[in-house]
């Protein structure tokens, strides 16, 4: 499968709401939109992502995107801001990622008639928190999603099975659905790594959230640490102040103090985590579908997540990797030191991973899935600019 034997001509538009967000979760697609014959233009935040996306013959968008509790308050400009660049570019199709940009998105198009695609990469923060503003966000946006989804020109994507029974829970037709499990993971240049010498280490990757399960993680390891194995954590990534459930610098202070933790922050190299790492740990509350789970799956490494929505695509129980309830420490620490115990049952969680990632979620599988739906819905769009649009194969 590859996204070159389809041809599309025409302009797509992504919106996300952080230009760091579009390069870690869309580019595959946008690269595989690009090679298939769009011109590609992409609406964010722009803060440190704007070489990258422009190095990728680009076209780069500034949008006053906020998150968080910001987000509603600046909702005015972002929507403005939006429709000023469709107005510029006249899109052929406009790509919505996330729920918020889904909601900015299609509010920005209801008088437009070019066709949409909501990309929900995840229900998120709204659907996992109990807090008193997420119930009233939440109660918003059942109402909301269904009607902005469901719009003649509305065509959705979900990443696991999960949130499409969510979703039609809440009244979102399944004919105007569509399954495409992530945006891709470069399979050719994360390869199988061998294991490092020494002590056992866990590798996590990803915001340092309460909703990534990385304090149950580290509870995990602290239960082993005390029952004197010596299992080392590595962490990757940052906090989100954006983001209520975002821990504090001071709270990831006190973790590094612990013998055996070590937080690396922000990395461009994700292969060097994994390199350093024997186990890929995401406790996670929910994923749309897990990146960092998947490319440590690519380098070879078993895994360990929750039996929850996204997780549990990638990490199969006792085939790819293990699985552990919810917010359970005990039972993470167990399925921690079964792998720690059992190099060749690391060998063939891995090389599971590995094959599941090279046969299901590679950059060239989601970039023909993705190019096909494109040429699918540009051939059934009506507007006179897109006429020409129809998908044609070499």
């Amino acid at each position: 499968m590859n996204p070159l034997e389809i041809k599309l001509k025409g302009r797509i538009l992504y919106i996300v709401n952080e230009d760091w967000a579009f390069l870690l979760n869309r580019l595959p697609m946008a690269r595989a939109a690009r090679d298939a014959g769009l011109e590609v233009h992409v609406a964010t935040n722009v803060s440190s992502g704007a070489a990258s996306i422009k190095a990728e013959n680009f076209v780069l968008h500034q949008i006053p995107f906020q998150r968080g509790q910001r987000a509603m308050l600046t909702a005015a400009a972002a929507l403005k801001a939006i429709r000023e660049v469709e107005r510029a570019i006249k899109p052929s199709i406009v790509h919505h990622s996330g729920v918020q940009c889904c909601v900015f998105g299609s509010l920005a198009a209801l008088d437009q008639r070019f066709p949409v695609v909501n990309a929900i990469t995840g229900l998120g923060y709204i659907f996992t928190s109990s807090s008193s503003q997420s119930r009233l966000l939440k109660r918003v946006l059942t109402r909301l999603l269904p009607w902005l989804l469901n719009r003649s020109r509305s065509y959705t994507i979900v990443q696991n099975p999960d949130d499409r029974e969510a979703l039609m829970a809440l009244g979102a037709k399944p004919d105007r659905m569509t399954l495409i499990p992530g945006s891709g993971v470069d399979d050719e240049s994360l390869q199988p790594l061998p294991e490092p010498a020494g002590p056992i280490t866990i590798g996590f990757a990803g915001r340092l959230l309460v909703d990534k399960g990385i304090r149950t993680l580290v509870r995990a390891h602290g239960l082993l640490r005390d029952q004197g194995h010596d299992i080392n954590l590595i962490i990757a990534g940052n906090p989100d102040p954006a983001n209520p459930s975002s821990v504090s610098h001071e709270e990831i202070e006190a973790w590094i103090a612990r013998p055996g933790i070590t937080w690396l922050g922000h990395i461009d190299n994700i292969a060097s985590l994994w390199r350093a790492s024997h186990i890929a740990a995401l406790p996670s509350y929910r994923e749309g579908l897990p990146g960092a789970l998947m490319e440590a799956a690519a380098c070879g490494r078993p895994l360990i997540a929750t039996d929850t929505p996204g997780c549990r695509e990638i990490v199969l129980a006792d085939q790819t990797g293990l699985l552990v309830p919810l917010e359970d420490p005990i039972a993470l620490a167990s399925a921690i030191l079964r792998l720690a115990e059992a190099p060749e049952l690391r060998a063939r969680f891995g090389a599971a991973a590995r094959r599941r990632v090279s046969e299901r979620f590679s950059a060239r599988i989601i970039g023909y899935t993705i190019t096909q739906l494109y040429g699918d819905i540009l051939a059934r769009s009506e507007t006179p600019l897109t006429a020409s649009n129809a998908r044609t194969d070499r």
